[in-house]
C-alpha cells in the first residue's frame, strides 16, 4: 500500500488536543482524583492511559455488553476504572498487576465511584493469574497494558479464553515510534515482535490505531 497516498492523520497540537478532550465525557470525581493522584507520583504518571482513552474504553464495554473483562496492568486504576464505568451491575474486571503502593490509589478511587464491587484486584504476576483462569472463561474483553515483554504471553493465555466476537485491546503498540524501525531494540523489539504476532494471528481480525501510543483492537473470529 502506498503509505503517502494513504496518510490522514493530523498533528496534534495543544490546541487540537484540548479541542480533542472538549469534545469527549468530562472525567468524573474519582477519574479526577486519579489524575491528580497520578501526577504526584513524578515519572511514573506517564504510565497512566490519557482520559479519551479512558472514554473510549468505556464506550467499549458498553458496546460489547461486557460482563468479563481481563486487565493486565492496573497502575493507578484509570483504564479498570473506565471500564467498570461502561459495565452494568453483575459484571467484572479482573485486573492483574504487582504493587500494592500503586493499585492502593486504583482501591480508593474504585469506592469513590461505588463500582469497587466490580474490579478484582489479583495481586501477583500476571502471567500466574492468567494461567489459573478457566479455559471456557468466555472472556469479553481485554486491555493490555503492562510489561512489553510479556505481551505475547498474555496475549497466548488470553485469546483461547476469549469469546468468539470478544475483543482484546494492547495498548502502547507504537511504543513512542520505535515499534515501526526495522533495528529497534529492547521494550520496542518486543512490541514489534508482538504486533507481528497479532497481524498473522488467523483466530483474530485486528487493526492497530493511532490512539495515544497506538492501541490494537482484535476481535476474536468464531
Amino acid at each position: 500500500m502506498d503509505a503517502i497516498a494513504e496518510f490522514k492523520s493530523i498533528i496534534l497540537t495543544p490546541q487540537i488536543y484540548g479541542y480533542l478532550l472538549d469534545q469527549a465525557e468530562p472525567p468524573t470525581a474519582a477519574q479526577r482524583a486519579i489524575i491528580e493522584r497520578t501526577a504526584a507520583l513524578g515519572g511514573p504518571a506517564e504510565m497512566r492511559i490519557p482520559h479519551e482513552q479512558g472514554v473510549f474504553l468505556t464506550l467499549l464495554a458498553q458496546i460489547t455488553g461486557a460482563r468479563r473483562v481481563v486487565e493486565v496492568g492496573t497502575f493507578t486504576g484509570y483504564s479498570a476504572l473506565s471500564l467498570a464505568l461502561g459495565m452494568d451491575e453483575g459484571g467484572t474486571v479482573i485486573t492483574c498487576d504487582v504493587s500494592e503502593e500503586w493499585t492502593g490509589i486504583a482501591r480508593d478511587a474504585w469506592e469513590a465511584a461505588g463500582v469497587a464491587d466490580r474490579i478484582d484486584l489479583r495481586i501477583g504476576p500476571a502471567a500466574q493469574t492468567l494461567r489459573a483462569l478457566p479455559r471456557d472463561a468466555d472472556i469479553d474483553l481485554v486491555f493490555l497494558d503492562a510489561d512489553k515483554t510479556g505481551y505475547l504471553d498474555y496475549w497466548e493465555q488470553l485469546v483461547p479464553r476469549v469469546r468468539p466476537g470478544g475483543l482484546l485491546l494492547a495498548d502502547n503498540v507504537l511504543y513512542a515510534g520505535e515499534a515501526a524501525e526495522p533495528d529497534a531494540t529492547g521494550n520496542a523489539a518486543a512490541i514489534r515482535e508482538f504486533n507481528d504476532r497479532v497481524r498473522a494471528d488467523d483466530r483474530v481480525a485486528s487493526v492497530l490505531l493511532p490512539i495515544a501510543d497506538g492501541l490494537t483492537i482484535a476481535r476474536k473470529r468464531a
